[in-house]
C-alpha cells in the first residue's frame, strides 16, 4: 500500500540522556526514507506529550542559567531534530541548526555530540554529503561509539556507497549488539534482497529490545517485512501486537492499515490511516491515505489529501529539506511529469540511493524517455532488492519499449513479491499481465 518500506529509527541515547530516534541521523536510515527521508517518528512515541517536550523545556531553562553549556546546547539541538520528526514539523530544523552551531562554537574540538547532531540534522534535510562529513568528524573524536557508526552507515547508504555502509553497520554491531544496530543490520540484508535474514535479524532486535518503544519499533518492521513479502496476515498480527505494546502509535496504525487493505478490509484500513494522519500528519501517511481513497473511487477525498501533501512538501522545502524520491513519484503519478523529472534529477545529485534511481526511472518514463528509464531501473535493482514497486516500474518501462516478454516477467515478479504492493499499481499490474498473456 505504501511505496516502499522506510526504515524507522531505533532508540539510542546521548551522554545527556536525550532519547534519540533520528532516522538518517542517530537512528536508523530510511527510508527512506523518503517524504523526506525517514521523517518517521519512534514507535511508541506518537504523542506530543511523550517526555520530549519536557526534555526540551528543561534544557531551555538550564541554558537560561548556563547559556554556554556546549553539551546542553548539543542535547537541545538533537531534541529539536527529534521533535521535528515527532510532529512532522520541519520548523524545528532551523532551531536545531542554531543551537548546534552555538554548541560547536563553545566547544569545537571534542564535541562529538554536536557533530552527531549536525549529521542527524543534515540527514533529515537530505544533505547526505554534509551528514557524512559530520559523522566522520564525530568518529575521529570518539571512534568506539557504536551510535556514531550508525550515522556513518546512514549517510553512506543514502549516497549509494553501499559497501562502506555495510562495513559501518558491522562495526556498529561489533561494538554494541542491540536493537539499534541489529535493526540496521536487518535493513542491510533487506537491501541486498535477503528477506529471510532481514526478518531473522529483526526478530533478534525484538528479542533484545528492553523498552516498549524498541519492542514496538521492531514489531513495526516485522510487520513491514511480512507485508512486503506478501504475508498480510502475519503483517497484521505484528502490527496488532505492537499496538498492544504501545497503544495508539501512529506508525503501527499505518502498518495495521496497510495489512488490512491487503486483506480486503478497506473500511478498517481507511479508518486506521485517518487515525494515524490525525495524530501525526506525516507526508507518507497523507499520501498513502490519498492513494487508498483514490483506489476506492473516492476521488474528491483523495484530492483533498493530495492538496495536504503538496502543502507539506512546501513546508519542508521552506525549512531547508531537499525533496527527492517521494516528491518525484507523487508528481509522476498525480501531478506534473516535468516537475517529477526536475525533482528526480536534483534528488539524484544529492541522494543517489536505490529509491531515487527508481523515482528517476519513473519520472523519465512519464516524460517518454523509456530507454533512459531502463538504465535507471538497472541502478535501482543493482543490489538485488526485492521491491515490488521497483519491478512494476521496470515492467511498465519494458512494455513501453515493446519488450513484452520481459515486461510480462517483471509484472509477474512484482506481484509474486507482494500481490498488494500498492492500491493503484498492483491492480494495474494484474491487468497488464492479463493483457500480455500468451494466446493460443
Amino acid at each position: 500500500m505504501n511505496r516502499r518500506r522506510r526504515l524507522m529509527p531505533a532508540a539510542v541515547t546521548t551522554v545527556l540522556g536525550v532519547g534519540l530516534f533520528l532516522a538518517g541521523g542517530l537512528g536508523l536510515a530510511p527510508q527512506g526514507g523518503d517524504g523526506p527521508a525517514a521523517q518517521e517518528r519512534p514507535a511508541g512515541q506518537d504523542s506530543a506529550d511523550t517526555g520530549l517536550g519536557a526534555e526540551i523545556r528543561g534544557l531551555q531553562d538550564h541554558l537560561k542559567e548556563a547559556p554556554g553549556d556546549a553539551q546542553a546546547l548539543a542535547a537541545l539541538g538533537l531534541a529539536y531534530v527529534q521533535q521535528a520528526k515527532a510532529t512532522a514539523d520541519p520548523s524545528y530544523y532551523p532551531k536545531a541548526e542554531a543551537v548546534l552551531a552555538r554548541s560547536l562554537s563553545a566547544e569545537p574540538a571534542e564535541n562529538f555530540t554536536a557533530m552527531a547532531g549536525m549529521a542527524a540534522l543534515d540527514s533529515a534535510r537530505h544533505d547526505f554529503a554534509a551528514a557524512l562529513d559530520w559523522s566522520q568528524k564525530a568518529i575521529a573524536v570518539n571512534p568506539d561509539n557504536s551510535t556514531l557508526y550508525g550515522t556513518l552507515a546512514d549517510a553512506c547508504t543514502q549516497l549509494g556507497r553501499y559497501p562502506e555502509s555495510f562495513d559501518a553497520v558491522q562495526r556498529m554491531v561489533d561494538l554494541k549488539p542491540g536493537t539499534p544496530s541489529l535493526a540496521r543490520a536487518s535493513y542491510a540484508w533487506e537491501l541486498r534482497g535477503d528477506t529471510a535474514t532481514a526478518t531473522a535479524t529483526m526478530k533478534r532486535a525484538l528479542d533484545d529490545a528492553n523498552t516498549a518503544a524498541d519492542r514496538a519499533f521492531a514489531l513495526y518492521h516485522l510487520s513491514q517485512l511480512a507485508l512486503d513479502s506478501g504475508d498480510a496476515k502475519a503483517a497484521l498480527a505484528h502490527a496488532e501486537t505492537g499496538l498492544r505494546t504501545a497503544p495508539g502509535t501512529a506508525s503501527l496504525l499505518e502498518a495495521k492499515a496497510k495489512a488490512e487493505s491487503a486483506l480486503g478490509d478497506s473500511a478498517s484500513a481507511v479508518a486506521d490511516l485517518q487515525r494515524a494522519v490525525a495524530q501525526v500528519p506525516q507526508p507518507e501517511y497523507v499520501l498513502e491515505l490519498g492513494e487508498l481513497l483514490q483506489s476506492l473511487g473516492r476521488a474528491d477525498e483523495a484530492e483533498q489529501q493530495y492538496r495536504v501533501f503538496r502543502g507539506e512538501q512546501k513546508l519542508f522545502t521552506d525549512n531547508g529539506v531537499a525533496l527527492d524520491a517521494d516528491a518525484a513519484l507523487f508528481e509522476a503519478d498525480h501531478g506534473d511529469p516535468a516537475a517529477a523529472l526536475a525533482t528526480a534529477e536534483q534528488g539524484l545529485r544529492t541522494r543517489p540511493f536505490l529509491e531515487t534511481h527508481d523515482a528517476y526511472a519513473w519520472a523519465l518514463h512519464a516524460n517518454g524517455r523509456d530507454a533512459d528509464a531502463l538504465r535507471q531501473s538497472d541502478e535501482a535493482l543493482a543490489l538485488g532488492t526485492r521491491n515490488a514497486l521497483f519491478h512494476y516500474h521496470r515492467a511498465v518501462v519494458l512494455r513501453a519499449l515493446g519488450r513484452d516478454d520481459e515486461a510480462r516477467a517483471e509484472f509477474g515478479t512484482a506481484l509474486g513479491i507482494n500481490p498488494t504492493f500498492h492500491p493503484l499499481h498492483a491492480p494495474a499490474a494484474r491487468a497488464a499481465l492479463a493483457e500480455l498473456a500468451p494466446t493460443g
